[in-house]
C-alpha cells in the first residue's frame, strides 16, 4: 500500500515534527510497509489462537499496593515548570 507525500506531511504535522524531504519520501515507503504488513496480519485466521498477554510466557505478577516513604520529591520538582510549595502548578484546564 503506498502512502502520498500529503499523507506523510498531516501525519508529521499531527505529531507536530518537521520533516525534510528526503525523510517525507523515506517514511511513506516505511509506513507503505508496515500498512502492508498489517493488511497480511488482518487476513489471517485467528478464530482458534487464544489471546496473547505476552509472547514471553511471563505471568502477572503485581505487587502488594503498599504506601511507602518517596525522598526525591525536591529533586523531582526541580523538573517543573512552575511550582506552588510542594506541588506542580499546572494551567485551569475546566472552566
Amino acid at each position: 500500500m503506498s502512502v502520498s507525500e500529503a499523507d506523510v506531511r498531516r501525519i508529521a504535522k499531527l505529531a507536530r515534527l518537521r520533516l525534510s524531504d528526503d525523510e517525507v519520501a523515506r517514511y511513506g515507503g516505511q509506513l507503505g510497509k508496515i500498512l502492508d504488513a498489517m493488511t497480511e496480519l488482518g487476513a489471517l485466521d485467528t478464530k482458534n489462537v487464544p489471546p496473547t498477554e505476552s509472547v514471553l510466557g511471563t505471568a502477572n505478577a503485581p505487587r502488594d499496593d503498599e504506601p511507602r516513604p518517596f525522598e526525591g520529591r525536591e529533586r523531582l520538582l526541580e523538573n517543573a515548570p512552575d511550582r506552588d510549595g510542594p506541588y506542580f502548578k499546572v494551567r485551569k484546564v475546566l472552566e
